[in-house]
């Protein structure tokens, strides 16, 4: 993984047929996602269950970009090698799943991973600024974490450009996950994100036997985000 500010599309498979995992992926793929985004939920740290690492590890082989493995689970490091053997290149935790985030975040990169650190909407961003050095990605939940689907949360439009201030130059990415559209797009990249979550934006009207909808939806995402940063060619 080269480090570039460039707009990327990670799909959240959350949306995809689940009997069809490794044909949605090498679909999307196909078709110009940049990463695959991998929504890990618990039943306890947020309203729902979903993947575990066999999951991650059966759909690895079929991942030729960036596998993304979000954690949305609480506690985080027993489960940090698992998700690292299963495949993960990134793997992201929550600030708030834990009392010792530095420490989690040092067990991602020490099992061979980018670490990544999300934020809840109603997290503020004063206790990132000692994490900096710790993290290759921070994500800026733009919906509570949970469900997909829901509607994107406009106050983190600020937080998004406050936290891009404080990175400066250094190589990290900035990720938005939640109610990413052509209409809202524009206003994270703008803000100074650079991977884009999209779940139902992306997968809604098509299927592994019609995935030219897939490319349709991922282009006109990524050219909404590109004119706002004025990076279109």
């Amino acid at each position: 993984m080269s480090f570039t500010r460039s707009i990327k599309i990670a799909p959240s498979i959350l949306s995809a047929d689940f009997a069809n995992f490794g044909a949605e992926i090498r679909a999307i793929e196909a078709e110009g996602c940049d990463w695959v985004h991998v929504d890990v939920m618990d039943g306890h740290f947020v309203p729902n269950l979903t993947f575990g690492p066999p999951l991650c590890a059966a759909i690895r082989p079929h991942i030729k970009t960036v596998m993304d493995v979000h954690l949305m689970i609480s506690p985080v490091d027993p489960y940090i090698d698992a998700f690292a053997q299963a495949g993960a290149d990134v793997l992201t935790a929550h600030l708030e799943a834990g009392p010792h985030i530095h420490r989690t975040l040092q067990a991602i990169r020490g099992a061979g991973c980018k670490a990544g650190l999300a934020l809840n909407p109603g997290t503020g961003i004063d206790a990132v600024e000692h994490l900096l050095d710790m993290v290759d990605l921070i994500c800026v939940m733009t919906v509570n974490p949970g469900f997909g689907g829901q509607k994107f949360i406009h106050s983190q439009i600020d937080k998004v450009k406050r936290l891009r201030a404080m990175i400066g130059d250094r190589p990290i990415h900035i990720e938005i996950d939640g109610g990413i559209t052509t209409q809202t797009a524009p206003l994270m990249a703008a803000a100074g994100a650079d991977v884009l979550v999209a779940g139902s934006a992306v997968f809604k009207g098509g299927s592994v036997d019609n995935p030219g909808v897939y490319g349709e939806n991922i282009r006109a995402i990524r050219r909404a985000a590109e004119a706002a940063t004025g990076a279109m060619a």
